[in-house]
């Protein structure tokens, strides 16, 4: 199966924080898109790992997701190295992606930052033809996705470009709640996190309104990438 989008997050959850009001406004375009989570989230504090894949999978029919899979890593110990790199360079020739979206370069969370720098170099290496790798018994050839943007996540890092994502701000909502063991719950005797205060949910749509506001929507995401940006028609462009 080929994916016009892939979605990498360390946990199950940082994409939906991060890029699925991107990823929603793709699909009311007729792309396809993919979520890899690289753990399963089993340090969080609250919710356990099979409650927090129960919520990925609600989630991803809420997104509408062509797939979504698990590459089962250590939560808090997965490494950028050879082994992690040759698990997401499967990944990445299994669905072929256009493009990837990959967690924050610089983040509160260390697993965000190693995430990141582990997406970036596997879609480089992906296109080697001399690294070998095999799916089921069958080699794959080699891929590099034309680009990798990363999403803005915990810290207010300045996009280098922002996404209209006013029409699905509601809908991103509700794929982000289908973690419902992870935020507010007046009646959970969890300890309390950054994500399970009151006001969390207002804090997302608050980050998301004020990028909206530089590009003069209403609601959107922020991405950093590595290189510049080409674009052909000025007139596209907010």
């Amino acid at each position: 199966m080929s994916l016009e989008i892939l979605a990498f997050g360390a946990h199950p959850d940082d994409v939906e924080m991060g890029c699925s009001g991107t990823l929603l406004t793709h699909v009311a375009m007729g792309k396809k898109f993919g979520i890899i989570d690289l753990t399963r989230g089993e340090l969080g504090t609250r919710g356990t790992p099979e409650i927090r894949t129960k919520e990925a999978a609600i989630s991803a029919g809420i997104l509408g997701a062509s797939v979504r899979e698990n590459l089962g890593f250590r939560d808090g110990f997965f490494a950028n190295n050879e082994k992690h790199q040759m698990e997401v360079i499967k990944a990445i020739r299994k669905y072929r992606p256009q493009i990837v979206f990959a967690n924050a370069t610089v983040d509160r969370h260390p697993d965000h930052i190693r995430g990141a720098h582990l997406i970036k170099h596997a879609c480089f290496l992906s296109g080697l033809e001399k690294i070998k790798t095999a799916l089921n018994g069958k080699n794959q050839e080699a891929w590099r996705p034309k680009a990798v943007y990363h999403y803005i996540q915990f810290l207010l890092l300045k996009p280098d470009f922002l996404v209209d994502i006013s029409g699905v701000m509601d809908k991103k909502m509700e794929a982000i709640g289908a973690f419902a063991s992870q935020f507010h719950n007046p009646h959970s005797r969890e300890p309390e996190t950054v994500l399970s205060v009151p006001d969390f949910f207002d804090a997302i749509k608050g980050k998301n309104k004020s990028f909206g506001r530089l590009i003069g929507v209403e609601y959107a995401e922020g991405f950093v990438c590595a290189r510049p940006i080409g674009v052909r028609n000025l007139f596209e462009v907010l």
